[in-house]
């Protein structure tokens, strides 16, 4: 499944963030704003769940207080909202 990810990191540098991306086969780009490093990819997995964890996994390899908002789109309009490990919310978009 592929899936769309916007997302925020914290406590990291941006080229820990480019690496996990590199990691996990994702296309897209990373920049910094402010003290934030901002995330637009897209990745393909079992779902968003995996998918997020696995990146906030090798964020936290580096740096173990790295957090993650993010924010996963799949191709149907389901998006689902994390802080870390967490899912916080799910939208179905019409």
């Amino acid at each position: 499944m592929k899936l769309k990810l916007k997302a925020r990191v914290n406590r990291s540098d941006i080229a820990t963030v480019r690496n996990a991306l590199k990691q996990l086969s994702a296309q897209g780009a990373a920049r910094t704003e402010g003290d934030e490093i901002a995330i637009e990819a897209e990745m393909e997995g079992a779902g968003a769940k995996e998918l997020n964890r696995a990146l906030l996994s090798a964020l936290r390899k580096v740096e173990k207080r790295t957090t993650l908002r993010a924010e996963w789109t799949s191709k149907d309009g389901v998006t689902e909202r994390f802080f870390d490990y967490v899912l916080k919310k799910t939208v179905k978009s019409e």
